[in-house]
């Protein structure tokens, strides 16, 4: 089990940046692909980016060159940095923990999510 904890939400103009926080409650260094969602008012949730427990990113093509996903192991945290931010990336934004045990199996772990709102 592990719970995942966001922050970092807010309101910001377009163009702007917000940095996003996901604590984990256990270890998440040598497991886990971490990875944040969103979803916008009416929409499903969308993967935005992941990151593999080597490092390896991934990206949706509306947010690659304006976010950035890292991971601190050491801290078990996983940060999304939001640059140039534009009304469309308005949403509510879930960290995602991953544990796979095969190419089909895995199991998810959700955080309760932190709303973005970019308007002027």
């Amino acid at each position: 089990q592990v719970r995942l904890t966001e922050s970092g939400g807010g309101l910001v103009q377009p163009g702007g940046s917000l940095r996003l926080s996901c604590a984990a409650s256990r270890s998440i260094n040598s497991i886990y692909t971490m990875g944040w969602y969103r979803r916008a008012p009416g929409k499903q949730r969308d993967m935005v980016a992941t990151i593999t427990s080597g490092g390896s990113t991934n990206y949706a093509a509306s947010v690659k060159g304006r976010f950035t996903i890292s991971r601190d192991n050491a801290k078990n945290t996983v940060y999304l940095h939001m640059n140039n931010l534009k009304p469309e990336d308005t949403a509510v934004y879930y960290c995602n923990a991953r544990r796979s045990f095969s190419d089909t199996a895995h199991v998810d772990y959700w955080g309760q999510g932190t709303q973005v709102t970019v308007s002027s």
